[in-house]
């Protein structure tokens, strides 16, 4: 009897590991592109889509058409914006400041710091790169 429960202690051991180390794994693995202060770049343009993307670190993004190309701006998150009152629509006016990164394709993409929209001043991250809706409960 105390063998058996022995066994069963050491396999619930085993599987509590197995299954932590394929969370850290995963986690790791992760392909979220970070912020990074020295490839920060300013952009002024159209907004010439709005979308709304499903995901823990996702949200809304806007294609914004400039004098040379359409990029990809990463904002935030949906509910975050819906509750400091932003939106976006097409065809507004926006300037954008942020941290030009690849995504997974190599194509060219901007995560948000900052956006200017007519009078008003979006800010998304901190000067770091952090962004203002961590810890914020939605």
């Amino acid at each position: 009897m105390l063998r058996q429960g022995f066994f069963r202690l050491a396999f619930a051991i085993a599987l509590f590991v197995l299954l932590s180390l394929t969370l850290a794994s995963a986690q790791s693995g992760s392909t979220t592109p970070k912020y990074n202060k020295a490839t920060e770049t300013k952009i002024k343009g159209v907004v010439d889509e709005v979308k709304i993307i499903p995901g823990a670190n996702e949200g809304v993004h806007l294609m914004v058409k400039t004098d040379t190309e359409t990029i990809l701006v990463h904002v935030g998150p949906e509910k975050f914006l819906a509750a400091i009152e932003v939106s976006f629509a097409k065809g507004d006016q926006v300037e954008v400041t942020g941290s030009k990164v690849k995504d997974a394709d190599g194509t060219d993409e901007i995560l948000a710091r900052e956006i200017v929209k007519g009078d008003n001043v979006i800010v998304l991250r901190d000067d770091k790169g952090v962004p203002v809706w961590i810890g914020w409960k939605m």
